[in-house]
């Protein structure tokens, strides 16, 4: 498989006060096309910190970090948020769907950004939207939608622009227990697509469904673990 993501040597430290956090340590491995990682670790771990690297909504203090086979690490704000337009699909816990907007709209919101024509926003949109189950409730507004429902809509909008990466942070953390099944199983049909899926969860359950886990600890990794790679005999 092709390598998508690299990550060499990598530091977030954050000023407070007279001292310095780092909230991530010395962070190196590599995620190849098609992959599915889950990150856990307790909180203050730098999971969070390592996803906001990933997703380019910030750099690292020092290291590397190659998406795609470009070099992203020290990129101003606005190329950082040119490769997030383009390449990167977030899934969020809390959903951040624009309440005012249709399914529809919902979904076309980065094809929007990047500036497509509507003739073309409308076919994707309402492809993705078929595809995760959502096909008649293109004209619904977040608030009628359940929990479920508008997680939906958040894969279908992640997926808009057809990115290289997504990148899910606890995406069951706000469903119930049947409902958490169904979005999994939607990520688990992603994956067999050869979606590159890097999510942050703090649930053995959740994370069981990855192909690889990696657990960190004090902004470091603390195993990295790929449990489709056989076991060495002997």
């Amino acid at each position: 498989m092709k390598e998508l993501v690299r990550l060499e040597h990598v530091h977030k430290m954050y000023p407070m006060g007279r001292s310095t956090v780092h909230a991530l340590n010395d962070v190196s491995f590599v995620v190849r096309e098609g992959e599915y990682v889950a990150v856990m670790g307790p909180s203050g771990s730098g999971k969070s910190t390592l996803l906001n690297l990933l997703g380019c909504l910030d750099r690292p203090s020092s290291g590397r970090y190659v998406l795609g086979g470009r070099d992203v690490s020290q990129l101003d704000d606005p190329a950082l948020s040119e490769i997030r337009g383009q390449h990167v699909g977030f899934v969020f816990q809390s959903f951040n769907l624009i309440s005012q907007l249709t399914v529809l709209a919902n979904i076309e919101v980065p094809l929007f950004y990047q500036g497509l024509p509507r003739r073309e926003r409308h076919p994707r949109s309402r492809e993705l939207a078929g595809q995760v189950g959502l096909g008649n409730r293109l004209d619904h507004r977040p608030a009628e939608l359940s929990g479920g429902q508008q997680q939906r809509v958040a894969i279908a909008r992640a997926l808009a622009n057809d990115p290289l990466l997504l990148l899910a942070d606890e995406p069951t953390g706000n469903l119930d227990s049947r409902t958490s099944m169904e979005i999994l199983d939607l990520l688990d049909e992603l994956s067999r697509r050869a979606r590159t899926i890097i999510m942050v969860t703090h649930e053995d359950h959740v994370a069981g469904r990855a192909h690889r886990i990696i657990q960190m600890r004090d902004g470091q990794i603390h195993s990295d673990i790929d449990r489709q790679r056989p076991e060495p005999s002997g």
